[in-house]
Order: structure tokens, then sequence, then C-alpha cells
């Protein structure tokens, strides 16, 4: 297909979304299929045919709509109306209703903080497409950003105007990705690579799966728009095997792309190539980390190298390899449908745009949030995500998954920014947020997060491989009531001997929960402490 094929194509199918006078769209991400969404789509398909509403109503599904602790969600886009905990038997009642009065027993309120206070980028496409359908993808605007940057940009003005945006990594570390992309592009190499990590490995995480199960060809996008940028023909997207239903949509996405001509040779007729291809991982963690990822893309055991060289030197078969997570990926065809100046008046000085979240742990509102650089942690905490359940009080919340830390109650005014949250020992990380209520204790919280870093560790570099071992089990003294000062200032010689002195990023960060927990709740180590031998012996 050509450029203008598609542009025809896509009005189309705008044209065709608007047929029907009803859309009553089902989450299928997940999430919601978990609590039986699937039955719940049948059912409104059964009580339409039975209505005889054929001709004036469709049932679509669609992706993620965010409030996952209220599914399975039903949508009415063009009445605007929610539904949430629908279960089979209110199918008859939804149908029923269509342009009448809504069903109030099970109706949720879109003028709740939750939505209002919300700021789509990544996410506009979420709940609004079938994630399966390339069609509705390019009715609601896909691929024209590709499309424009194919007939009308240079690469160079494409690194530029990524960089202009302020758009910082949303992997974690948060490495300014217009940097990344130039110091590719600029590499000399006889093939360049462009990789998608979708590794996601974090405790109580899902954003990355969330956005590959809702809106799949948006990565694809992005993806293809870099590899321009860059000078790269293949890509790979690296995803976990724990993520069944992303891997299939995406799938099917590449499949559709290359169907429209808009993946693998002469995309869209023009001289320019690229291809993506589907690597599998066995659930890692340690493979979210750069080089690590690409030992497992090779084939080999997913061990991290030590850097320099960088990815963006010497990747994939020694050559240089741009690496950016999901939403980084998901960020570029707005940025360039929209423009850097659009982008940047989004968030803070440094921190620009928007930062997608799952919200988790002791919260009324679980889900996926998408909101403003800037805001925050109490807006998030007590208006979005609604406060804590029984009328408890926050502890503290946890960001960064185990790389992070945990920043406690008195802390929640702090801005959500990569420099804000580093000055209180968290990071940003790929976006998970864990909130601990007053029932939590704070060593049994940094015992977990040492558990699993100790599980995860490759085993490749001795402060890792021991030194978290080592560290578990000091917790374990500790929370027995078995330590003493000692122990804890051994805790704490350990910490700083694994974060100083460990191969890669998973062992130099597996201290900051303990760290933070130990800076902001040191009381409750204090209180779990023996009196040591030599303090024993001066009190007598």
């Amino acid at each position: 297909m050509t450029p203008d094929e598609i542009r025809v194509s896509a009005k189309k199918y705008r044209a065709e979304r608007t047929k029907k006078k009803h859309h009553v769209c089902v989450c299928m991400a997940a999430g919601c299929l978990s609590a039986g969404s699937d039955v719940v789509k049948t059912a409104l398909e059964e009580n339409i045919e039975k209505e005889g509403l054929g001709d004036s109503c469709e049932v679509r599904g669609v992706g993620c709509l965010g409030l996952c602790s209220a599914g399975p969600l039903v949508s009415l886009d063009k009445e605007r109306v929610l539904y949430q905990n629908v279960k089979p038997h209110h199918a008859g009642d939804i149908i029923k209703s269509l342009g009448k009065e809504p069903v109030k027993e099970i109706q949720c309120d879109l003028d709740q903080p939750f939505f209002i206070s919300q700021k789509k980028v990544v996410l506009e496409n979420s709940g609004r497409i079938d994630p399966e359908r390339i069609e509705d993808y390019l009715a609601v605007g896909g691929y024209s950003a590709l499309i424009e940057v194919l007939t009308n940009w240079t690469s160079s003005e494409v690194v530029d105007e990524v960089t202009q945006s302020g758009l910082r990594g949303r992997g974690g570390g948060g490495y300014p990705t217009g940097l990344k992309w130039s110091t590719v592009a600029k590499a000399d190499g006889t093939e360049k690579y462009v990789v998608c990590n979708a590794d996601e490995g974090d405790p109580g995480a899902f954003m990355d799966r969330c956005i590959l199960e809702s809106d799949p060809h948006r990565v694809i996008e992005g993806m293809t728009i870099a590899s321009f940028a860059v000078g790269a023909k293949l890509g790979y997207v690296y995803v976990r095997a724990e993520y069944p239903l992303a891997i299939d949509r995406l799938r099917k996405a590449i499949q559709q792309a290359k169907k429209f001509d808009l993946l693998g040779a002469n995309i869209l007729g023009m001289p320019f190539s690229f291809d993506i291809e589907i690597r599998l991982g066995a659930g890692a963690f340690v493979c979210g980390e750069e080089t690590a990822l690409i030992a497992s893309i090779e084939g080999k055991r997913g061990n991290p190298r030590p850097r320099p060289p960088y990815p963006a030197e010497r990747g994939v078969r020694n050559q240089p390899t741009l690496i950016n997570n999901v939403e980084t990926y998901a960020n570029i065809a707005p940025i360039i449908r929209h423009g850097a100046e659009w982008y940047s008046g989004m968030g803070t000085e440094s921190s620009k745009g928007t930062k997608v979240f799952a919200l988790a742990g002791q919260i009324k509102n679980t889900g996926l949030i998408e909101v403003p650089m800037g805001i925050s942690l109490s807006e998030i905490i007590y208006e979005i995500g609604g406060g804590i359940p029984g009328g408890k009080k926050c502890k503290a919340v946890q960001t960064g998954g185990p790389s992070g830390g945990c920043i406690p109650e008195e802390h929640l005014n702090i801005s959500v920014d990569y420099e804000s949250l580093k000055s209180l020992g968290s990071i940003m990380g790929s976006g998970g947020m864990i909130v601990i209520d007053e029932t939590a204790n704070m060593v049994d919280v940094a015992q977990y997060f040492m558990e699993f870093c100790r599980s995860e560790s490759c085993g490749k570099c001795v402060p890792c491989r021991v030194g978290t071992v080592q560290m578990h089990k000091l917790l374990e003294k500790i929370s027995a009531g078995d330590a003493t000062v000692d122990d804890l200032t051994l805790l704490i010689d350990l910490c700083d001997l694994v974060r100083n002195t460990s191969l890669c990023g998973l062992g130099q960060t597996a201290p900051n929960p303990v760290l933070s927990t130990l800076r902001f709740f040191r009381d409750e180590y204090a209180a779990l402490l023996k009196p040591s031998s030599a303090t024993a012996a001066a009190d007598e």
C-alpha cells in the first residue's frame, strides 16, 4: 500500500466506526478477562441478537479501561457511561437501557478524580479501540506519524524532535531518549538494531503488559520511527513468556502491519525496510538489564556484562543497538503528531510528559493510571487512588520495584519526577507503585524485596550473589528478634559494599529497599534488636 492508500483506508474505517448508533465496549485486557469479561461480552452479544438490535448496536472488545479493581468493565463510549463489576446477568439490562437511563446499580462515576485527574498520552487509545484490529488503530490516526516521517522528514530531524521533547527513558533510569537515539545514529556498524524491552519483572507492575495488550500497533509504530531515525533494519521485542495475551496480540499486530505494508521490505513502497521479531524471556528479572537482555536475544544465558562499551555502541551481535522500553516507544507517535513543544509543555523542567503507573497494594482504586510528571504522590494516593481501605492510614509508598525505595507518609507531598524521587532514596522505575498501610512492618517489606533480589540474582558477580543472600539472612535474623546492633551495622556495611561493587543495576540497586526503610523507619528495626554482648556486659 502507498501512503495515500493508507490515508483513504483510515478515512473509510473512521466512517465505519460511526455507522452504529451504539457501541458497547468490553474490557478484554488480562485483569478484566480474569474476572470473566469474555463471558460478559458473549452475554451482551446474545442480548443484542435477542432484542433485534444488530443493525444499530455492536459489542467491541477493547483494551484496558484503567480501573482494574472494579472489573469487568463495560463502556458505552457514545453515551459516556461506564459500568463496573459487570456480570453476565447484567447484560440484558444494559442492552435494554441503550438510549435511555443507565443501569444505576452498576454505573461508575466518570467524574471522580480517578478519571478526571489523569492525562492520557500513552493510554489515549486504551479502552477505545479493538487491539486486535489494525483498522481501529488506523481510524484513530494510527501510523499517521510514521507516514509523516517517511514522506517529509529526515532521520536527523526525527532525532532532533525527540531530543527537544525532553522525553526520558521510561524503563527506570530516565536517560534522555533523544541523546540515546543520537548516539546510535552516529555509531559505526555494518548493521543496527532496535530493541523494545518488555521484560517487566517488578512485583506489582503491569504497565508494559497493558500497553501491549491494549494498543500494540502504537509500540510497533514507535519502533519503526526509531529505526528510521537511527538507521536500523531489524528490531526485537523482548517480552516475558508469562504475558501470553500481550504476546498473542503483538504477533497479530505485526502480521497485520506487514499486510498493510507498514512493516517489512520497502515500507509503503519507499526505499526503507524494517522488520520486527519477538523474543520470549523465561522470567529472569536480570534480563531487564540491557546487556543481559542482549545476551538472551542472542540465545545465550541472560548474564550482564561490564559497561562500557554500552549497547548504543556494541549491542546485539556487537553492533550499535537502541534499547527503549514499551512506554518510551509508545510516546513517539504523539510527539511526532503534536510536536516537541506540545510534549515538553507537560511535566516539570527536567521530567517532561506523562508517566504510566500500575497502582497496587492497600488502596481502593487499583489499576492503570497515566498522570503528568510533577503531580504529587498525595494526589495519586488520596484522590486518584481513593485513599486507603478500611479507614487505615498510609504508611509508605514503594516506587521503582526491587530497585526502588519506600517513601513515608510525611513525604507524600513530593513531586513525582526523577530527581525528587531520587532525593528520597527511591526511583521512578518502570512505573510500579505499591501502597503500604499502617499495619505493615517495614522490616518485613525490606525482607520481601531482598528475597526477590536474592532469588533473581544471576550469580555472575560475588557482591550480588553472596551479598544479597547475607543481607536477607540478616533481615530474617532482625525480624525474628535475634539480631543485635552489631548485626544492623553489618547490614548497613553490606548494603554499601553491594551497591558500590556489583556488576549491574540489579545488584547496585538491591540495597535500596533496605536503605530507604532504615532511613525513614529505623525505629522499627531498633525495636526488634536485642542488646549486644558488649552492651549487656556494660549494663551489668
